[in-house]
C-alpha cells in the first residue's frame, strides 16, 4: 500500500509489527482534510517487498522515499523507525509524532516499563508454524486496557485480513529489532518538536515510559488518551485526528 491523499503540511504515517498500513485506514480521509497525507508499508507488508535491509537501513530507505519537511506520525515499532530516520536525516524530518511508541520495547534493570525478551521470544516461535493465529492473538493483545476490547479487536483483525499475511522472515526480523533495538541514550540528540500520542492503559508500552520520554526530549508533548491501550488512534480517532493535523500545521508554521 501507498497512497498519498489531500493537501497541506506533509504527513506520513508508519505502522508498527504484525499489522501494516491498512490499520490507518478509517483516519486517511479525515487527516487528509488538513495534511497531505502518506500512508506507506513497510518492507514486506502489503505490496512492499521485503529488502532485508536492517533497522537502520529501513529508517534510511523510508525517510528517503518521503518529500524533506515530513512529519513522521509513527505507531509502535514504527515509532522506532521515525526516531531512527529522525536521528539520521534531521534535515529531513520537521517534527515526530509517536503513537504508542517508545525509545526501548523490552524491559531492563534501569527500564521496567517495557515487555520481557520471553514474550517476543514467543511469538518468534509462533510465527514461523502459524503466522496468521500468531497475529491475531496479538491484536488481542493490543485490545487490552480498552474500554470496549471487542470493537478494537474487531478493527484490527479487519485490517489484518486486508493485507497478505507477512511472511515470517518479515515478522521475525521486526521481533529481533524490537528486542534489540535502544534508542534511548540518543532521546536528546532530537531537535525536532515531537508529539507523544500514549495510552493510558497500554499493555505493551506502558504509560511511564512516554512520561520518561516527556522529560528527555528537548520539544516533547504528552497527550494521554484515558480508557486506551495501545491502539489510542482508533480508540479516539476523533481527537487523534485533531491532535495531529492541529501539531502538523504548527510545525509547518515553524
Amino acid at each position: 500500500m501507498r497512497l498519498i491523499r489531500g493537501s497541506g503540511p506533509e504527513l506520513a504515517l508508519l505502522h508498527g509489527w504484525g499489522i501494516g498500513a491498512y490499520v490507518w485506514q478509517p483516519l486517511v480521509d479525515p487527516l487528509a482534510r488538513g495534511c497531505r497525507v502518506h500512508v506507506l508499508d513497510l518492507p514486506g507488508y502489503g505490496s512492499q517487498p521485503d529488502d532485508g535491509k536492517d533497522f537502520a537501513q529501513t529508517a534510511q530507505r523510508l525517510i528517503e522515499s518521503l518529500p524533506a519537511g515530513v512529519t513522521l506520525c509513527a505507531w509502535s515499532l514504527g515509532a522506532s523507525l521515525a526516531i531512527r530516520a529522525a536521528l539520521s536525516c534531521p534535515e529531513r524530518v520537521a517534527a515526530l509524532i509517536l503513537v504508542g511508541g517508545t525509545p526501548r520495547f523490552t524491559c531492563d534493570e534501569d527500564w521496567p516499563a517495557a515487555q520481557s525478551a520471553e514474550l517476543l521470544d514467543r511469538f518468534a516461535s509462533q510465527v514461523q508454524d502459524q503466522p496468521e493465529q500468531t497475529l491475531q492473538r496479538f491484536a488481542a493483545l493490543i485490545s487490552q486496557g480498552e474500554d470496549d476490547p471487542r470493537q478494537l479487536t474487531r478493527a484490527l483483525l479487519l485490517a489484518l485480513r486486508e493485507s497478505p499475511t507477512p511472511a515470517a522472515s518479515t515478522l521475525r526480523r521486526g521481533l529481533d529489532w524490537l528486542r534489540e533495538v535502544d534508542l534511548r541514550q540518543k532521546m536528546r540528540d532530537l531537535c525536532q518538536p515531537c508529539l507523544l500520542l500514549h495510552g493510558a492503559n497500554d499493555p505493551l508500552n506502558p504509560l511511564a515510559a512516554a512520561q520518561w520520554q516527556e522529560r528527555m526530549l528537548p520539544r516533547a508533548r504528552l497527550e494521554v488518551f484515558p480508557a486506551a491501550g495501545h491502539a489510542p488512534f482508533l480508540a479516539n480517532g476523533e481527537r487523534f485526528v485533531r491532535h495531529v493535523v492541529d501539531f502538523c500545521q504548527r510545525a509547518s508554521a515553524a
